[in-house]
């Protein structure tokens, strides 16, 4: 560790900054996201020490063999490496498809949509209203990095989202009563699209029903509806088959 420096506070949501925790989500960090990054802690038995000290050197960022940081921040979780960084402001790129959350609660679910949306190349993501902590440690660990190479905007509503970001756009609400079935074959064809999932617990409300045309994921009766992760998943999966890669 550095002479003087203070060991790094347990994460709190109103903090100005947060934690990846373990190695592969501060690699992302460093690569993704290095004007972000503050310091970063390790282990002295950590494997790739040697490679993380080496990209820390090349983006300006202290390493730290600090054990105790490592212990504070992670707290039980067994960690050998963490990245410290400064939360930071997204924008969402104009033309490009969004997905939008609206008060999502789980930050497992957050982090596992965002790793999913980036896989199949979508890297706007809004998130309205409340609900979980974007830059919880728990939810950039979950997302496995992915988060430093999305952009996610919040907004206090959605005509707040339309308000910035509408214009042109075709809205697809996932509603349990939607008016269109979602299947390969009825995918609809869009060059500019925004899909819209609702909250684990209750989904999007009726009102959601007026901003684009609705869709419902066909399932068996055996369950009352998917995983919030697993919906995000077939839409994006489907959207991205018929109307290309996003740019």
């Amino acid at each position: 560790m550095e002479p003087g420096r203070e060991l790094p506070k347990k994460y709190k949501r109103e903090m100005g900054c947060s934690y990846a925790l373990g190695p592969f989500p501060t690699f992302e960090l460093l690569l993704h996201r290095p004007e972000a990054a503050r310091a970063v802690y390790c282990r002295e038995d950590f494997r790739e020490k040697g490679k993380l000290e080496g990209l820390c050197a090349r983006v300006g960022v202290p390493c730290l063999v600090w054990p105790r940081a490592l212990g504070r921040i992670a707290q039980k979780e067994v960690c050998y490496a963490a990245g410290e960084f400064t939360k930071y402001p997204g924008r969402l790129r104009e033309g490009a498809p969004h997905v939008a959350l609206a008060d999502p609660a789980d930050m497992g679910n957050l982090g596992t949509i965002m790793r999913t949306l980036l896989g199949f190349g979508i890297r706007d993501l809004a998130v309205i209203g409340g609900g979980a902590d974007l830059w919880h440690p728990k939810a950039v660990r979950a997302s496995m990095g992915a988060v430093f190479q999305l952009e996610v905007e919040r907004f206090a509503d959605f005509p707040a989202y339309l308000a910035a970001h509408g214009q042109g756009r075709d809205v697809f609400p996932f509603m349990l009563d939607g008016g269109r079935v979602l299947t390969p074959g009825s995918c609809p064809a869009s060059r500019c699209y925004t899909l819209v999932f609702g909250n684990e617990a209750a989904g999007l409300p009726a009102e959601y029903q007026r901003y684009g045309q609705s869709l419902f994921i066909p399932q068996s009766g055996a369950v009352d509806s998917l995983n919030l992760a697993v919906s995000v998943a077939v839409g994006a999966f489907l959207f991205t088959q018929e109307n290309g890669p996003a740019q």
